[in-house]
């Protein structure tokens, strides 16, 4: 690797593929989100109206422009909507999973309308169209072409021999998805539904559709693909097929479950241990508590402060994510062929190393701009075991 040869951990193979494949997909978006914020004229609860926009409109930009989103919703949105706009029905099946539709509308990317040549005077919401707005079309133009730029730019620093050794294992993973699964997993991670579930039923329900039709998937197409789609499409048929055996989501079990124990962990730290949002944090764990797998309780020795225990089904819980990780990898290496599977985990651990932020390579390309709004929080000790994606913008730690 170009930026540091020595950046492989002794514990790196101890994690799991779903983590590595995490963390990967992770640092990218984070890292395109930041270029795309130093581009994109927005809005954000920390800094208000960003520095680019003010210098030039002042009042009337505040007014105009959109609340800033990460790039997943680019690629669960924006990505479709085209000069001619994409009709509320067709959207779903063009992405492969749903959008935050009331919150593009509210943060301004898009309008949502009756089409003016639709002569019913009621039409079903399925058939009004969506179209950007003018700030949504320059947020286009912004994100259209950073995968790409930021790709080159993991080259640049990883080595392209590097990067190419991760996509060839990975393409082929891919490919193989998709010929069992034609045109039903969409190119970025979903965003997460109650319980911090990856919508298995959605894509069971688009497989069945697609057998009914007959369609056939075909290798190949996977090779060309952007490399925060392949690693997105890698982990979520994961979690698909961990969620499809687990009453708990891989989210919560990845982030939350695997961090907590039996003598007690505080509220406070859990998003620095797990990577992950205060916000995704208070759902996770209000899942947990209401399936009686934690108990939050006063700590004895500190005065206000909140404290998360296993319960016993928590902690059998907790061994049985552990379990389910190692029986789905192995399963992966009998269904897409051993030496694949391992060949993607060697590619992909010196990039991640055991997770945190001294030895783990990735964080290289996370510091945010100067003024960005990333730039005025706490730096991340670690990244998400599993992206905890949230109607609240997108943002893969749940922000």
């Amino acid at each position: 690797m170009k930026s540091s040869a020595k950046t492989e951990s002794s514990t790196a193979a101890a994690l799991p593929l779903p983590t590595l494949l995490s963390q990967a997909v992770v640092a990218f978006t984070i890292e395109l989100d930041n270029e795309a914020e130093g581009q994109i004229r927005h809005r954000t609860t920390l800094h208000g109206l960003s520095k680019k926009s003010s210098s030039k409109s002042g009042a009337a930009d505040s007014l105009n422009a959109p609340w800033l989103v990460s790039s997943i919703m680019w690629s669960n949105c924006m990505r479709f909507v085209g000069e001619d706009g994409v009709r509320v029905g067709e959207l779903e099946e063009l992405a492969r999973t749903k959008t935050n539709l009331d919150g593009m509308q509210r943060w301004r990317y898009i309008t949502v309308e009756p089409d003016p040549a639709d002569p019913r005077a009621r039409p079903p919401l399925s058939d009004w169209v969506i179209r950007a707005t003018p700030v949504g079309r320059r947020a286009q133009e912004v994100w259209r072409p950073l995968f790409g730029v930021i790709e080159q730019r993991w080259q640049q620093r990883f080595g392209k021999d590097e990067i190419d050794q991760l996509r060839k294992p990975l393409s082929e993973l891919v490919s193989q998805i998709d010929a069992e699964l034609p045109g039903v997993l969409p190119d970025c991670l979903p965003i997460l539904q109650y319980g911090l579930f990856s919508r298995t039923s959605d894509y069971r329900r688009r497989a069945r559709a697609a057998r009914e039709r007959g369609d056939a998937g075909s290798g190949g197409a996977a090779a060309g693909t952007n490399l925060s789609t392949l690693l997105s499409k890698a982990l979520l048929a994961f979690a698909i097929d961990f969620e499809r055996e687990s009453e708990l989501s891989l989210a919560i079990c990845a982030n939350v479950l695997r961090v907590l124990s039996e003598e007690g962990v505080r509220v406070r730290d859990l998003p620095r241990l797990a990577g992950v949002s205060k916000e995704a944090i208070k759902m996770a764990t209000g899942f947990l508590a209401k399936g009686r797998y934690i108990v939050i309780e006063s700590d004895p020795y500190a005065a206000r402060t909140k404290l998360i225990r296993l319960t016993p089904k928590g902690h059998a819980a907790r061994d049985a994510y552990l379990q389910r990780i190692g029986a789905v990898e192995e399963r992966w290496q009998d269904r897409f062929g051993k030496d694949n599977i391992r060949n993607l985990g060697r590619a992909l651990e010196p990039l991640v190393a055991d997770g945190t932020v001294e030895p783990s390579p990735l964080f290289l390309g996370l510091q945010p701009p100067p003024d960005g709004w990333r730039a005025s929080v706490p730096k991340p000790e670690t990244l998400p075991h599993f992206p905890m994606v949230l109607h609240r913008g997108g943002y893969p730690d749940g922000s």
